[in-house]
């Protein structure tokens, strides 16, 4: 299911924006594919449409609760500040990157249709970031830039411990359709396909180690990658880059861990001395792709604003709502 920032903060559906649409917006309507000599649809240049892919456990609306979303009121702070076609699609909360990357490659499509532009801007948080990749590489011609955020690029250690418990296939049978039938009530993305052994699979060294041999970068897209760093840890060397304005203003702020967090963290923050900077499920420099932008004191819940629009901590003034707008800016200031 798509859903697009129309005038003001009314959302509208792919149906209700299409070409002769009675309720399309005023300004999907300036957006739509003019008529080129001949009567050829001209595609529309930048700034493309703005296309949040979520990652694993995601939702537009989590168990049919409209307000809860996985990108905790981002695009409708976007809309209030003239990001008016920013787009949120549903894939498989539980999948592969190769099944949900042709999920999102079919939304893109619809995307595209509905607004007359020629290319999108993917931004993908965690496993969105791969979906994005695999977009990227299938449709190239679709694609102007894919941003990530703490996407686990080159696998997690927290997937290679999960695989090692469910190394029984007989296990991993039985989870999946445990998955499937306690996970509908909460998911209405879920499917007969869903599986929690397979993305846990991609996301393992090697299955990374697969995914990244399969899908390399495209010619002409612009990758980017942007890691967090929680549990109080600066960063260090990794993340002292060249940053954008809008994340070195940041480079003084710390994150205390979120309690949900708080364990993985532990596991895989090195031991003694924190060695690793992570954002309690992936660490930083498996974040890294692309031109990387830098670290965000931002633990994987914060970067979407999550739980509920909660503070990220005491001591931290990291704002979600801020850095996707900010983000959206630079993307802009690119010609994108």
């Amino acid at each position: 299911m798509l859903v697009a920032v129309g005038c003001g903060s009314e959302s509208e559906t792919p149906a209700a924006l299409g070409a002769g649409g009675a309720s399309a917006s005023s300004a999907t309507t300036s957006a739509m594919a003019t008529s080129g000599a001949g009567g050829a649809e001209e595609k529309l240049g930048p700034p493309y449409p703005i296309v949040l892919a979520h990652g694993f456990f995601g939702f537009e609306d989590f168990a049919g609760l409209d307000f809860v979303n996985y990108f905790y009121g981002v695009k409708e702070h976007l809309s209030e500040h003239g990001e008016k076609l920013v787009f949120t699609p549903d894939v498989d909360p539980f999948n592969s990157s190769v099944h949900r990357g042709a999920q999102l490659a079919a939304e893109v499509q619809d995307i595209l249709a509905v607004t007359g532009h020629e290319k999108v801007i993917l931004i993908g948080h965690s496993q969105g970031g791969l979906d994005a990749r695999v977009v990227a590489h299938d449709y190239p011609e679709l694609v102007a830039a894919v941003v990530t955020l703490q996407t686990p690029h080159h696998g997690t250690p927290l997937a290679d411990i999960a695989l090692e418990i469910l190394d029984d296939p007989n296990l991993q049978g039985v989870l999946d359709a445990l998955l499937q039938l306690a996970g509908i009530p909460l998911w209405d993305e879920i499917g007969d396909s869903t599986s929690l052994y397979l993305p846990l699979y991609d996301l393992s060294t090697a299955g990374i180690a697969e995914f990244n041999e399969s899908y390399p970068d495209a010619e002409n897209i612009y990758y980017a990658s942007i890691a967090g760093r929680s549990d109080f840890h600066g960063g260090g060397a990794l993340c002292d880059v060249r940053s954008p304005p809008f994340i070195e203003a940041f480079d003084d702020e710390l994150d205390p861990v979120d309690g949900l967090l708080a364990t993985t963290e532990m596991i895989i923050d090195g031991g003694f001395g924190a060695p690793y900077a992570n954002d309690g499920l992936v660490r930083a420099a498996d974040a890294r792709w692309g031109e990387f932008l830098g670290c965000l004191p931002a633990d994987h819940l914060d970067m979407i604003g999550h739980l509920l629009g909660d503070d990220p901590g005491i001591g931290n003034d990291w704002d979600h709502l801020a850095f996707y707008l900010e983000l959206s800016r630079y993307l802009r200031e690119r010609g994108l």
